[in-house]
Order: C-alpha cells, then structure tokens, then sequence
C-alpha cells in the first residue's frame, strides 16, 4: 500500500483530469510505476530551475503569502502581460 500526502485542490483536478481519460488515480500511480521500472528513469524530464524561473517561482510564493492571487485566468495573466505589468 503506497499513501501520498498532496494538496486536495491539487487531487481533485489530477482526479478530474484522470477520470476523463477514464483512469483512477491507483491507475495513474501503477502506469508511473510500470514505466519508472521499464525505463529505469522517471518518464518526466527533471531540471534544475534557472534563476528566471526560481525568481518566478519565488514571486509565486510570495504573492501567495501575501494572500493575493496571482491571475485568476490565463487571459487575465496575458492581458497583464500586454499591459507590462
């Protein structure tokens, strides 16, 4: 038996997403298994974050601490983008 600590907001849409395409989520943990042992490699690419993306990373974080929520929508996120903001 294998428990993973996550986020619920995080489960429900990996669940979500999982029953769409008509998986469970011990599915999706079983699939990962099989291909980490097939492979002998996690089937995701692992990088190192640069210091763009760490200091994005850290904004994120910061926002979120500050109780403010970063973009409520894509679009939002790109209109602010247009605007350089």
């Amino acid at each position: 038996m294998l428990h993973v600590r996550m986020d619920e907001q995080l489960k429900a849409q990996a669940t979500a997403a999982l029953d769409a395409i008509g998986l469970s989520a011990s599915d999706a943990v079983r699939l990962l298994f099989h291909r980490i042992v097939a492979d002998q490699a996690f089937p995701l690419e692992l990088k190192v974050p640069n210091a763009e993306t760490r200091a994005a990373m850290e904004e994120i974080a910061q926002m979120k601490a500050d109780g403010r929520e970063p973009f409520p929508t894509a679009e939002a996120m790109f209109a602010s983008l247009e605007r350089g903001e």
